[in-house]
């Protein structure tokens, strides 16, 4: 059974991931906002996602463009979820994960330093 949980207790815990980015890093993070969305609309399996140019890829052209987005998906985090504890941690791996990607990690390195 999928964990039952507010959509606003979910934005705390994502919030809560956000938290556990270190100091330095976070105030590396340019141009980014985080979202929580109930699922992809193509991929309702997908945990999260990253859109955007990481930040390894920005140049002296890059400016004016909207932020980036990083979106953690609701339903499908409840759905793998046994209870609370297990959300906790999924969130705070899927959250990782994306702000990851906003530093220019790729998967196959994200996965191999366990956040995947």
């Amino acid at each position: 059974m999928p964990v039952e949980m507010t959509r606003a207790r979910f934005e705390e815990l994502v919030a809560d991931a956000l938290d556990l980015i270190p100091e330095e890093l976070a105030a590396a993070m340019r141009n980014v906002v985080v979202l929580v969305e109930d699922r992809h609309p193509s991929d309702p399996d997908l945990l999260g996602l990253y859109e955007g140019i990481a930040l390894t890829e920005r140049d002296s052209q890059y400016g004016g463009v909207l932020p980036d987005r990083i979106f953690v998906f609701r339903e499908p985090l409840l759905a793998m979820c046994e209870d609370e504890d297990e959300v906790v941690d999924e969130i705070a791996i899927t959250v990782i994960h994306e702000v990851g990607h906003h530093f220019g990690i790729d998967d196959e390195r994200l996965h191999e330093l366990g956040w995947a």
